[in-house]
């Protein structure tokens, strides 16, 4: 396919000598730890909208996104209106957890947003300015509210970078928290995908929750992302996550939906859990709220209310540019109906896209809701393999799919959640992506294809970001505000890339190890 937009470009002053010096410096000066760089050796000096030029003169097509913060895209003009609004008053800058007008109407803004439900018996506790302080400040709640201190997550979860959050996330390597199976159709845990495979997950939890000798006590919450970003995008079934709602409540174990990445329209409705109509517990908010700028909260029902002054505090968490740079940006969603566009946008994108997996081989799954899209890469010479997932689980039988009727072991047929054209089975645009059926098994991840579709695309002008359990999915973060024909330009890029890693690759460079080191997650 054609490229549509031009990469050429300069910027006044800027050569590629000067670029080329900052990357050294950069690599000589920084920590170890820095992990977009590696990918993206690129410096930006302007950026708009979906747009970022670098100091060697090249612009971009930005489908990262500050990693999902970039709602609106770069440097939109109602977001540096509100900073300059609020610079131009001479207001305080940093203001703890002082009350002032900015961060009024940044709540009042916030709370009319949220899931009926919750919006109208709400409490809101201003974090430090990452989503893992809001992630650690939620799990602190819930085990003050209820005093009790396990907790429930996912595999494939990524809930940030400090110790609580790590503990909650897929890649933990010291276990301090009880993993469940989160339901996915190309590597079904359970090796059968769809509503069948999703309803195991559910029994699975209900099982471990009411069994007294499962080895798990009542937990203090249950943390979820309604889509897995770093997992490898993979939205959860809206009839599973109901599930999961009604499992928690019946049981009195606060449900917290981690929205850092899925929130604010990404996913086709303003908040992932409005899909499936899930009101939870808690919400844990950040990126795109704070407008580009560092921002984090937690949103959690008034009864859980319990803290003592100063429970949790961060000295950050009065950014008041962030509260004026979020109030413009959840206003303009809502009321440009981003969330709809993002829906129906990304719903064409998926179907473009899903013609790649036709036409190659290496491309084994496209998936995604709204505009979090994902593309994974498969070892088409390989063998496909079980997920193996029974083995890893503890089972030692096996499953059997009769007439879209799952048995395993001792919990027989199971039949709780929608299947294809059943109840609450989703349709139109932003909804959660058809089950293809049993009997699917996939070629291995290929990593390495991954990484070389990411660096064609960066040839190409667009930068696209890594994601999944082997970093083998190539993942698309734009704006909500990217247009038609720049979708167009990124499809064409994409496909690009796409095609030429196809036709080059070598087998023995792509599968996954048998033992992968964890990805790198950032954001």
């Amino acid at each position: 396919m054609a490229v549509t937009e031009s990469m050429a470009g300069g910027t006044p002053g800027q050569t590629p000598a000067v670029h080329e010096g900052i990357l050294k410096r950069q690599s000589a000066r920084e920590s170890s730890a820095r992990t977009y760089a590696r990918a993206l050796p690129i410096v930006p000096v302007r950026a708009r909208g979906l747009t970022i030029e670098g100091a060697d003169g090249r612009r971009y097509l930005d489908c990262l996104s500050g990693a999902g913060t970039l709602a609106l895209g770069h440097n939109h003009p109602v977001v540096l209106e509100a900073i300059r609004s609020v610079l131009d008053s001479g207001a305080p800058l940093s203001v703890l957890d002082l009350a002032t007008p900015v961060k009024d109407a940044f709540i009042t803004e916030l709370f009319h947003t949220l899931p009926p439900g919750l919006a109208d018996r709400a409490r809101v506790q201003f974090c430090g300015p990452a989503g893992t302080d809001a992630v650690e400040a939620a799990l602190k709640l819930v085990r003050a509210a209820t005093g009790r201190t396990g907790i429930l997550a996912f595999t494939g979860a990524y809930h940030g970078m400090t110790a609580g959050a790590l503990a909650a996330s897929g890649g933990a390597r010291d276990v301090q928290v009880t993993r469940l199976p989160y339901p996915q159709d190309y590597r079904c845990p359970f090796g059968v995908g769809g509503p069948p495979g999703a309803e195991l997950s559910a029994r699975w939890t209900e099982s471990l929750l009411d069994d007294p000798k499962s080895g798990v006590p009542l937990p203090a919450g249950m943390i979820v992302e309604p889509v897995q970003g770093e997992g490898g995008v993979i939205p959860a079934p809206d009839d599973w996550l109901r599930r999961m709602r009604r499992l928690t409540a019946d049981r009195s174990v606060p449900l917290i939906a981690d929205e850092i990445q899925t929130g604010v329209g990404r996913t086709g409705a303003f908040w992932a859990v409005d899909h499936s109509g899930v009101t939870p517990d808690v919400m844990v908010l950040s990126k795109a709220i704070g407008g580009s700028l560092p921002l984090a909260v937690i949103v959690y029902r008034d009864d859980l209310d319990t803290w003592q002054p100063g429970a949790h505090a961060g000295t950050f968490r009065g950014n008041q540019l962030a509260m004026a740079a979020g109030t413009a940006t959840l206003g303009f969603v809502r009321e440009n109906a981003l969330a709809e566009r993002a829906a129906a946008l990304g719903s064409r994108m998926l179907s473009q896209l899903k013609e790649l997996s036709a036409a190659y081989a290496c491309v084994g799954d496209v998936r995604g809701r709204g505009l979090m899209i994902g593309i994974e890469l498969v070892n088409p010479e390989a063998d496909p393999a079980p997920s193996g997932a029974f083995a890893d689980l503890g089972f030692s039988g096996g499953v059997g799919v009769s007439g879209g009727v799952v048995g395993l072991g001792g919990l027989g047929g199971l039949g709780g959640l929608g299947g294809p054209g059943g109840p609450g089975s989703p349709a139109g645009p932003g909804a959660a992506p058809a089950w293809p059926g049993p009997g699917r098994t996939p070629h291995p991840a290929a990593p390495g294809l991954a990484t070389a579709v990411q660096r064609e695309c960066l040839q190409r002008g667009l930068i696209v970001e890594l994601g999944g359990r082997h970093a083998s999915v190539v993942r698309l973060l734009p704006p909500l505000t990217i247009s038609d024909e720049q979708a167009t330009a990124v499809l064409d890029r994409l496909a690009d890339a796409v095609a030429a890693v196809a036709r080059h690759h070598k087998p023995h460079e792509t599968s996954q190890q048998r033992h992968p080191g964890p990805a790198q997650h950032t954001g």
